[in-house]
C-alpha cells in the first residue's frame, strides 16, 4: 500500500494539471493532451467557439450578395463575371474542404483555426486593392474559400463529435445556426458601411476585423478541445484495434451512404446558391430599396438560425427523413413566392420568401452532419465530412454560376429560380431512395482493414 503522502498527492487534481503544463513546456504538444471529463463551462466554451468561427466563416463571405452591384460597377464587369467570384469561392471551399478535414484530424484546432483566420482576413484585406477581376477572384474567391473551409462546420463537426455522443442533431445544429447569425449581422452591417465608405475600404475593414480575432482565439484551450473526451478516445482505440478498423475516408467512400450524402449535399447546394447570391440584386432590380433588400437577406439569416436549431431538435425526435422532407417543401414554397415578386411587387411576397426560404436555409446541414456522426461513428468525422463538403462547394459553384449565366441569357431570374426548385426535388429524392439515409443505419458492411 502506498504511503499516505503519496495517496494525497495522487488525489490532487492541481498536481495533475501541473504535470500536463510541464508536458506542454517540454514540447509534448497541446494537441495530444486531454482530460477524462469536461465541465459545463468547458463544453459551453467549445460550442460557443465553433459557433463564432462558423459565423465569421460564412457571414463574411455571404456579404458578397451586398458587394455584388458595387463591385460590378467599380470594376466595370458583367453580371456573369462578378458572379464567377462566388462560384470560385464555393469551388475553393469545396476543393479545400477535404484538406480542412485532414487538418483538424491530424494537426488540431490551433493550427486549423489560425490558418483559417489568417487566410480569410488577408483575402478580404487585399480585395480592397483589387484592380481587376482576376485579383478579386484570387482574394475573395480563392483565399475566401480556403479560409471559410478552415473555420466552419468541417472543424466544428470534428471537434464536437469528440465530446458529444447523444442528441447529436441538436448539438450540431448549434454551430450550424451561426450561418444564419452571420447572414443576419454582417451583410446589413456591410450595407451600412457601404453607405459611408466605398467597397474597397469596406473590404479592408472586414479583413482587419477577422485578423483581430486571431490572438483572442489562440488564448483558448484548443489543445484540450482537440484531444476529445475519454469515452471518444476509448471508442477510437477500440475501432482502430478491431478487425475492421475505424472509419476513414478510404473506407467511407466504398459505401452507398457516403455517396447518398454527397448527392444530397450537391443538389441542395445547387438549389440554395442559385438563389442566395442573387437575392439582393434581384430585389433591388425589382425596385426595392438596397438597404431593405440587404435587410431581407439578413433576416433570412436570422430565421435560418431558428430553423436550423428547430430542425436539429425535430430530427432527433421525429426522424431525419420526415424532417428533411418538410424543409425541402418549405424551401420550394419560398422560391416560388420570390418568383411571383417579379409579377406583383408586394412586400408580402418578399416576407413570404424570407419566412419559408429563410427558415430552412441551411436546415439540411445539421441533418447531414448528424448522419455522418451516426453512420461513421468512431472514425475521422472531420475528414469524412470535409470530403463530403466538396459536394457543397461544387453544387454552390454550379448553382451560383448557372444562375448568373441564365440571367444573362434570358434577362430575368425565372429560369435561375426554377433551377433551384429542381435542385430541391433532386435532393429530397436522394434521402428517400438511398436506404442508409432513409433508415439512418448503415446498410452494408465496410471493407476489412488491410492487415
Amino acid at each position: 500500500m502506498a504511503p499516505a503522502g503519496q495517496q494525497e498527492r495522487a488525489a490532487l487534481p492541481c498536481e495533475r494539471g501541473a504535470c500536463e503544463r510541464g508536458a506542454r513546456e517540454r514540447g509534448a504538444g497541446d494537441e495530444a493532451l486531454g482530460e477524462p471529463t469536461a465541465g459545463r463551462s468547458f463544453l459551453v466554451t467549445l460550442v460557443v467557439l465553433t459557433f463564432v468561427m462558423n459565423m465569421l466563416a460564412r457571414g463574411v463571405t455571404e456579404t458578397f450578395a451586398v458587394f455584388l452591384l458595387p463591385v460590378q460597377n467599380g470594376l466595370g464587369i458583367s453580371r456573369a463575371d462578378i458572379t464567377l467570384t462566388y462560384s470560385v469561392y464555393m469551388l475553393a471551399y469545396g476543393l479545400s474542404a477535404p484538406f480542412a478535414g485532414q487538418l483538424i484530424d491530424r494537426l488540431g484546432a490551433r493550427i486549423t483555426y489560425a490558418f483559417g483566420l489568417i487566410t480569410l482576413g488577408l483575402g478580404y484585406l487585399l480585395a480592397g486593392s483589387a484592380a481587376g477581376l482576376w485579383q478579386y477572384l484570387l482574394c475573395v474567391g480563392l483565399l475566401g474559400g480556403l479560409g471559410s473551409a478552415s473555420l466552419g462546420m468541417i472543424v466544428a463537426s470534428g471537434l464536437l463529435s469528440r465530446w458529444f455522443t447523444t442528441r447529436i442533431g441538436a448539438v450540431m445544429a448549434l454551430p450550424y445556426a451561426a450561418i444564419g447569425a452571420g447572414m443576419l449581422i454582417l451583410p446589413p452591417l456591410t450595407q451600412l458601411l457601404l453607405s459611408t465608405y466605398d467597397w474597397r475600404v469596406t473590404h479592408r475593414l472586414l479583413g482587419a476585423a477577422v485578423l483581430l480575432a486571431l490572438p483572442l482565439v489562440m488564448l483558448l484551450p484548443l489543445g484540450r478541445m482537440t484531444a476529445g473526451s475519454a469515452e471518444w478516445r476509448a471508442l477510437r482505440l477500440r475501432a482502430a484495434t478491431g478487425a475492421r478498423g475505424h472509419w476513414t475516408v478510404a473506407t467511407a467512400v466504398r459505401t452507398s451512404a457516403f455517396w447518398g450524402l454527397f448527392a444530397a449535399y450537391l443538389f441542395t447546394s445547387v438549389a440554395a446558391y442559385s438563389v442566395l447570391p442573387h437575392s439582393v440584386a434581384y430585389l433591388v432590380e425589382q425596385g426595392f430599396n438596397p438597404l431593405m433588400a440587404a435587410s431581407a437577406f439578413g433576416t433570412t439569416g436570422m430565421l435560418s438560425a431558428l430553423g436550423i436549431l428547430g430542425v436539429g431538435w425535430l430530427s432527433d425526435r421525429f426522424g431525419r427523413l420526415s424532417t428533411v422532407t418538410v424543409t425541402y417543401f418549405s424551401t420550394m414554397l419560398g422560391i416560388t413566392l420570390l418568383i411571383l415578386v417579379m409579377r406583383w411587387h408586394s412586400l408580402l411576397l418578399v416576407y413570404g420568401f424570407v419566412l419559408f426560404f429563410g427558415l430552412m436555409q441551411g436546415a439540411r446541414g445539421p441533418i447531414i452532419v448528424a448522419l455522418v456522426a451516426v453512420l461513421f461513428s468512431g472514425g475521422g468525422v472531420g475528414a469524412i465530412y470535409g470530403t463530403l463538403s466538396l459536394a457543397m462547394g461544387l453544387g454552390a459553384a454550379l448553382g451560383s454560376w448557372s444562375s448568373g449565366l441564365l440571367y444573362e441569357l434570358t434577362g430575368s431570374y425565372v429560369a435561375s429560380f426554377l433551377l433551384a426548385i429542381g435542385g430541391c426535388l433532386a435532393g429530397l429524392s436522394t434521402f428517400w431512395l438511398v436506404p442508409s439515409l432513409r433508415d439512418e443505419a448503415m446498410g452494408e458492411p465496410r471493407t476489412a482493414r488491410p492487415q
